[in-house]
């Protein structure tokens, strides 16, 4: 006959006062792991003991009970109640529901299988319960306050009901993580949802970041600029509606009609541009999200002047800045270092500012004719570029070789007088009609012959070259007046200096205008325009009284602005953009430096599959373009984006060509000549072809 199964006993449950109670040194728990006493004491108080304590009884060395019973499991639940015991609100001799173990096995195995078998209870059970709780009318306040977790725990649990059934049963079955999970609850689509999880099974990136991507690719985020600019109230009181992530910082979430936000942040631009062009008196004003970089090219720009201090301004600017280098002095020759002077100079400076940056006063007459144009700057703030006319609304005015139009479309008559006779003075008085040497009837000595006339202002002509050939700071200033004419006065005054000055504009290439380097033109272009004088012809006087430093900076300016670098499909110019490598080499300019980086915009959303994992295999190696190989152009340029990020790798457009010898010679002197740098050491017989050719292309070199 086969042995019988032998019974199992279970040990016997008892009530054991808890001044019996006593704890167990074989606790194995000896590190505290989250969780206070404190609550867990309230959560006693409020439902009971839910858990017995394993005790085992103390014997004496005969073997025989001693009436203590020692804790080897249960040491937080008995600290609980020893809090609540001496809080008075438990008996000290309170009947404690405890397991007594018959002590087969050491007591800190006892200890250890409670804790390491004990499970947490799963997400998703969590969940359903906080969901039962809250469908009984308990709210997420109440629910959170009964369990002692916050109240933002409570509202991401609660937010898994907005996960797919199907995709909460592929979590259950440990298909899916938590993560993964807590990344679908952004959007309540299950449909989207399960679209999503059916692109990224197939895939090797099932990443949270990458399936939030995925849900969100077709909204817009809050931070983006019409979302600022419209606000994410009014958005709603249209009726949009918002993706919010609970369990990430999702920065506000994500827009879900982006046709509605275009709609409202265009009518919101349109309003305000009317407002803008009614409250100034502007005769236009052109309202768009962008401007093509140099839009305002060919329109003549003037400046307003700062509004003048009202005498309390005046009163009240004298003596915060009497303040301020008084706190300033004291600051500077402090021995410690003081926290609230330092806020308070913060203050006065901000103040200061406040004060400084008064609204500009525009000429009435200028107004009724200008113009601006409104936009939306990258923050979601207003940009507005007021004081431009178009040719066509300049003043008019019919000369009929009476006299010349200046920037202000004012006759001038001193120009006028002076052109009419030009090349007609005689012992520098002006020549009248007819012959030299012959009175007319009137007894007025005739005009000198064209050529003649030609052949002395040539005289002249080679005259003044040479003597401004032997005063540079003189040409210096001749070659910036007109430089400066070009670049700020589009109807102004003419040199005689027959130098070209071409800025040549990009309006094709996006986002361009809202480049670093092209806030840094434009900043520098309106300080300027605000210090130039309005009249072009005041310009000469202005630029001999300037200082050095600031001559020269605005040379550097004007000059700046005819760099040409660009390649275009007709137009290679291979030896222009060979100069601008020797330009950039010598100014130690790289795009890299300079703050360019990778992005699906700038360039890995623009090219091909194969580029993007060329430029990924040149920054990272070859195993990290293997992660991305199997993504669709959006998403791997996406990806590509990511791993780019930090990495310094620049497209060959941007790069600088390799020259060997022009590395060579940035580590010598300037002065040492280019042959005698590549046949040092070389007989001349011995001289490859390629040395020869790399001589004959750097001697032929712009």
């Amino acid at each position: 006959m086969p042995q019988a199964t032998q019974k199992l006993t279970l040990n016997a449950g008892r009530d054991v006062p808890f001044n019996k109670l006593v704890l167990s040194q074989q606790n194995v728990r000896k590190t505290r792991a989250g969780g206070s006493i404190e609550d867990l004491a309230e959560d006693i108080a409020r439902r009971g003991l839910l858990t017995s304590l394993n005790v085992r009884a103390e014997v004496d060395a005969e073997g025989n009970e001693t009436g203590i019973y020692r804790i080897p499991a249960g040491g937080r639940r008995y600290r609980a109640l020893e809090l609540l015991v001496s809080q008075k609100r438990l008996s000290k001799t309170v009947g404690v529901p405890c397991i007594v173990s018959k002590g087969k096995t050491p007591e800190v195995e006892d200890s250890l299988a409670e804790n390491v078998q004990r499970l947490d209870l799963h997400p998703l059970d969590q969940f359903r319960a906080i969901m039962s709780l809250r469908e009984q009318g308990i709210g997420e306040e109440e629910i959170a306050a009964r369990f002692f977790i916050s109240v933002a725990v409570v509202r991401q649990r609660l937010r898994l009901a907005a996960v797919s059934p199907r995709l909460l049963e592929l979590y259950a079955n440990d298909e899916l993580k938590l993560e993964q999970v807590m990344a679908f609850s952004i959007t309540n689509d299950h449909v989207r949802q399960e679209q999503v999880w059916d692109t990224v099974s197939r895939q090797h990136s099932r990443e949270p970041y990458y399936i939030r991507r995925l849900l969100t690719e077709t909204a817009i985020r809050a931070t983006d600029r019409r979302a600022v600019y419209v606000g994410v109230e009014a958005y709603e009181a249209a009726g949009g509606m918002v993706m919010r992530d609970l369990f990430d910082d999702d920065n506000g979430g994500w827009l879900q009609d982006p046709a509605l936000l275009e709609q409202l942040a265009n009518e919101k631009l349109a309003a305000d541009a009317e407002a803008l062009k009614a409250n100034e008196g502007w005769k236009w004003v052109e309202a768009a999200f962008d401007f093509p970089y140099g839009h305002t090219s060919g329109l003549r720009r003037f400046y307003g002047e700062r509004a003048e201090f009202t005498e309390d301004e005046l009163a009240r600017y004298d003596r915060l800045t009497a303040e301020f280098e008084m706190l300033d002095a004291k600051y500077a020759e402090a021995t410690e270092y003081c926290a609230e002077t330092e806020q308070r100079l913060e203050e006065l400076g901000n103040e200061l500012d406040r004060l400084n940056d008064r609204p500009f006063v525009f000429a009435r007459e200028e107004v009724a004719r200008g113009g601006a144009f409104i936009s939306l700057g990258a923050g979601g703030e207003l940009k507005i570029d007021r004081g431009l006319v178009r040719s066509e609304d300049e003043t008019q005015v019919e000369t009929g070789g009476e006299g010349a139009m200046d920037s202000d479309g004012e006759v001038d008559k001193e120009v006028s007088e002076s052109a009419s006779n030009a090349g007609t003075s005689l012992n520098g008085k002006p020549a009248h009609n007819g012959q030299i040497g012959e009175d007319d009837d009137d007894g007025k000595l005739p005009p000198l012959s064209d050529r003649l006339v030609e052949d002395l202002t040539a005289t002249r002509t080679v005259a003044l070259r040479n003597a401004l050939a032997n005063d540079p700071v003189m040409a210096f200033i001749a070659a910036l007046h007109l430089f400066v004419l070009k670049t700020f006065y589009v109807h102004g005054s003419v040199s005689c200096l027959d130098v070209m000055l071409q800025s040549v504009k990009f309006g094709q290439t996006q986002g361009l205008g809202d480049t670093v380097w092209a806030k840094e033109v434009e900043q520098r272009q309106e300080a300027w325009g605000q210090d130039l004088p309005k009249n072009p012809n005041e310009l000469w006087v202005f630029l001999v009284a300037l200082d050095d430093v600031s001559r020269h900076a605005l040379f550097a300016h004007c000059v700046s602005l005819s760099v040409n670098a660009v390649v275009q499909p007709w137009n290679r110019r291979r030896a222009a953009i060979a100069h601008a490598d020797q330009l950039a080499r010598s100014l130690g300019f790289d795009m890299m430096e300079a703050g360019w980086a990778p992005t699906v915009d700038n360039y890995l959303g623009r090219v091909t599959k194969a580029h993007i994992l060329q430029a990924v295999r040149e920054a990272k190696g070859e195993q990290s373009a293997q992660l991305i190989d199997h993504l669709k152009k959006q998403d791997m340029a996406r990806e590509a984006a990511r791993l780019l990020e930090g990495s310094g790798w620049l497209p060959e457009p941007l790069r600088l060509a390799v020259d060997d010898a022009a590395a060579v010679l940035e580590d010598k002197d300037a002065s040492v000549e280019l042959s005698a740098f590549l046949t040092e050491g070389v007989d001349a017989e011995e001289e490859s072809p390629d040395t020869a050719q790399d001589e004959q292309q750097f001697a032929a070199a712009p």
